[in-house]
């Protein structure tokens, strides 16, 4: 295992003159252009003017809520020395014109914060689903083979050896570059992380130069972001194209069972990246699974790869964990690893919260969390726990609020015609009327026999239990290692599926 280092609080980097900065990015024109504006000396990087100080250049990004540029007085009082603006403010300090301010921000985090990228071997997933356990996956695999790794994602951030919660899956641009050249100095020489499909279509990732790319599946969800699936499609791709001026990773892993992924595989194949397809199924591929198996402690598998074999064995439970197996062995031999040591690896991967999180309190039932939130993701959920019980299946699931509505009466067909008892309940309905989100998620189910609602999530999972006999398996989806619901007006309320799960447990009377 590799040395361990902690983490600085802070990255120390020097003062940078604004002209060199800018310098060969092409980013935009500095003006004024009066004598000395070049000289300016920039100390630090913010979009946000509460994180403005002395010597910071400030980012005036127009965002879909609020304007940088409204922000731009309060941030040259809080000692602002130059502006990245889209149009003239003339606020008395240098500004670098651009024609949009947020697709500056990558290139310039980067040149400031030393290129971190360059030295630091990133690893990165996007997909619908499985992005995280292949991220959890990849850097369990990198520690184990004595690569000390950094991990970025929707769970949380990992920096020397330093976790903290996450604040969303893949971070803006300078808070990337940032955390990179932090990753560095805390002795990470890799980075496992994942890379959401609205950070690719923002460019919060064009200035990353990813070694190892991999894409899970592509299934409905975030419709209310893109337009439609082409779109969300197009938005994965830029991962495995390259944005302008950055080259694409050296090695793309793409899963050729998802029939996005098999349009991908085509796209790239007389493209510069080496490219490596995996089958869950047993297809065709250059890592492709055989010989499934898996019980609650987890799954088995004959892993091929060209003409060699190897046993996998790996403690997450479900068809869906091996292509995130797949996808995390072909990101670890992307990034140097050799195969059989990756494998070896995945026997002590480590758990991931919120993902077929077992809880027990010595109840005669099984309970498992999932974060699964879509309707593929709840599918293959179900699926597997299904195989987990002899006795009923019983699921309690929701659907978040200001998000894609389309996905609703799906989830809820899902849910009913997988389980033996489906629980319609709130997830985070945010500014919409919950009773209306659960009546969308309704219209899916035809049979509403076995079907109960209750809007109050910590009643409804309460429900679920009281419902279930000896030997039966209740699946609390959708938020998985989520600590709180959101409700309108932004008001959030601590709320994990796990701890309420222990509680309810507790009142019907299970052993604490």
């Amino acid at each position: 295992m590799a040395e361990r280092y902690a983490a600085p609080a802070e990255t120390r980097i020097a003062a940078m003159k604004l002209a060199r900065l800018c310098e060969g990015l092409g980013v935009g024109a500095l003006a004024p252009d009066g004598e000395g504006a070049g000289e300016t000396e920039i100390s630090d990087l913010a979009y946000d003017s509460n994180e403005v100080g002395e010597g910071t250049l400030f980012f005036c990004v127009s965002g879909m809520t609020a304007d940088g540029h409204d922000y731009a007085p309060a941030a040259v009082e809080a000692g602002a020395a130059a502006l990245v603006v889209e149009r003239p403010l003339d606020l008395g300090v240098p500004e670098l014109r651009v024609a949009d301010s947020r697709a500056a921000m990558p290139p310039l985090a980067a040149r400031f914060f030393g290129e971190p990228t360059g030295e630091l071997a990133v690893g990165a997933v996007t997909g619908t689903n499985g992005k995280t356990t292949t991220a959890f996956l990849l850097r369990s695999i990198l520690e184990a083979a004595g690569i000390q790794s950094g991990l970025l994602g929707t769970i949380s951030m990992v920096v020397g050896g330093q976790r903290t919660d996450a604040v969303r899956t893949t971070p803006e641009a300078i808070d990337l570059q940032r955390t990179f050249a932090r990753m560095l100095e805390g002795g990470d020489r890799a980075c496992s992380m994942e890379i959401s499909s609205h950070a690719l279509v923002l460019g919060r990732a064009d200035a990353i130069d990813v070694r190892a790319a991999a894409f899970t599946n592509l299934t409905q969800d975030h419709l209310d972001f893109h337009a439609d699936m082409e779109d969300y499609y197009a938005a994965k791709r830029l991962l495995f194209t390259g944005a302008e001026g950055r080259r694409p990773p050296r090695t793309s892993v793409v899963n050729v069972d998802d029939e996005w992924g098999r349009r991908l595989a085509a796209e790239l194949a007389a493209t510069e990246t080496e490219l490596v397809t995996i089958s869950p199924a047993g297809g065709a591929a250059d890592l492709s699974a055989a010989e499934v198996s898996f019980d609650a402690g987890g799954s088995r598998f004959e892993l091929r790869a060209g003409s060699e074999r190897y046993r996998v064995e790996m403690p997450l439970p479900g068809h869906f964990n091996v292509e995130n197996s797949l996808a995390g062995l072909g990101l670890a031999v992307g990034l140097g690893v050799d195969l059989d040591e990756a494998v070896a690896a995945l026997k002590e991967a480590e758990p991931v919260p919120g993902r077929m999180e077992p809880i027990d309190r010595g109840q005669s039932f099984a309970v498992l969390v999932d974060y699964a939130h879509t309707p593929d993701s709840l599918e293959n959920v179900l699926r597997a726990a299904r195989k987990l019980t002899s006795g009923r299946l019983i699921s309690v699931l929701g659907c978040g609020g200001d998000r894609d509505r389309a996905k609703r009466p799906l989830m809820g067909r899902a849910g009913a015609e997988l389980s033996d008892l489906a629980v319609i309940t709130s997830d985070n309905p945010r500014s919409e009327d919950p009773g209306a989100i659960l009546e969308d998620v309704l219209a899916g189910i035809e049979n509403r026999d076995s079907v109960l609602v209750e809007v109050d999530r910590r009643e409804a999972i309460g429900l679920a239990f009281e419902r279930a006999r000896d030997g039966d398996l209740v699946v609390i989806a959708g938020k998985g290692h989520e600590q709180g619901q959101e409700f309108e007006d932004g008001r959030k309320i601590p709320f994990d599926d796990r701890e309420v799960a222990r509680e309810q447990l507790h009142a019907i009377g299970a052993a604490a």
